[in-house]
């Protein structure tokens, strides 16, 4: 279409169409169905230490109660005013004080929790706690009660992972708020490990099997997930386009930890830097420990412990490790692989 003169009065009939709202798909479709994937995100990176000073201060003047969740948004730059790290996640860092609770709701939206800061506090989910130390990830499910409460005596920092963009998306928000700021007891913290955290459920039909069938696990500990790094680190050699990597997994089906969002760590061993990859998944990054540099796109950043990445669809990623270095993610190719849409490609 673009090499060939239009034929007269072909501007008069879009404009006449216009009022009715029919408009040519020729004129777009190359915008529309592109031959690799655009992004309207772009790379970017937040300095913990700098977005940790400001939610301090934000926790000076407003309460947990007040704010109900006291979060400094990250949102990507190139996505101003949409609450979005990438076109289909969010972002945000969270903070409670000691003594505070952030009340009880529950949502459509699907929720991760990965603790940057603090010993002590704890998610509840429909009544049950996950006593939350750093590194630790806690799932909130959709639709799951849950509320935060810090019993210790320091600031209980964590990073908010959620699928809000998408459920925006296709128009299906629903949220309720408990009356009361948290849900009364079910079970004793940890409950949910001893039962389904160990390669074991209860037997379908009996009285043990309390959590929901389709995700029972909500707490994947520190401790454990780096052990199982250390373990494959001490045997494996590093895959050249991820190092050391490990998916957690939903223990019902062995897929991805919710059905819109997968995380997973990586370990890269010191002097390692990995190949270029691409992968359809926007990616948002934390740096658990150690120091590197990565390049997204062929946009260069420094990462210190505890600094926050986000990688784009389709951009080209390589991280070299200048010390050893461990990596939480997550992203949204749970979502895209049941869509059939997840794809990557490794130089």
């Amino acid at each position: 279409m673009n090499h060939i003169a239009p034929a007269p009065g072909l501007q008069a009939l879009y404009a006449e169409m216009a009022p009715r709202h029919l408009f040519p798909l020729w004129e777009v479709l190359s915008a529309l169905v592109t031959p690799t994937p655009h992004s309207a995100a772009r790379p970017a990176r937040w300095r913990y230490a700098e977005a940790r000073d400001f939610l301090l201060r934000a926790g000076g003047l407003i309460s947990a109660e007040q704010a109900e969740r006291r979060v400094l948004i990250l949102e990507n730059p190139a996505l101003p005013g949409t609450s979005c790290i990438t076109p289909s996640l969010y972002a945000g860092l969270q903070l409670i004080l000691p003594g505070e609770v952030a009340p009880c709701h529950r949502h459509a939206q699907s929720a991760l929790r990965f603790v940057m800061e603090g010993d002590g506090a704890h998610t509840a989910v429909d009544g049950e706690k996950a006593l939350m130390r750093p590194f630790d990830l806690v799932l909130t499910p959709n639709w799951q009660w849950h509320d935060h409460g810090n019993g210790s005596g320091a600031p209980m920092i964590w990073l908010d992972g959620l699928d809000i963009p998408t459920v925006r998306f296709f128009e299906a928000s629903f949220a309720e708020r408990l009356d009361g700021p948290a849900h009364p007891e079910t079970a004793p913290p940890g409950d949910t490990a001893r039962r389904y955290g160990r390669n074991l459920r209860p037997f379908p039909g009996t009285a043990g099997a309390r959590r929901p069938a389709a995700q029972p696990l909500f707490h994947y500990p520190h401790a454990e997930w780096d052990a199982a790094l250390d373990a494959i680190a001490g045997t494996d050699a590093p895959d050249p386009h991820l190092g050391h990597a490990l998916e957690f997994t939903n223990p019902a089906d062995g897929g991805p930890v919710m059905p819109t969002i997968s995380a997973h760590v990586r370990r890269l061993p010191a002097g390692f830097t990995t190949r270029p990859r691409r992968s359809t998944d926007g990616t948002v990054l934390v740096v658990v420990s150690g120091a590197g540099t990565a390049r997204v796109g062929g946009e260069e950043m420094a990462l210190e412990e505890r600094d926050l990445l986000v990688v784009p669809s389709w951009h080209a990623l390589e991280i070299e490790a200048r010390t050893e270095l461990t990596l939480f993610a997550y992203s949204d190719r749970a979502a895209q692989e049941k869509l059939g849409l997840f794809r990557e490609a490794r130089e």
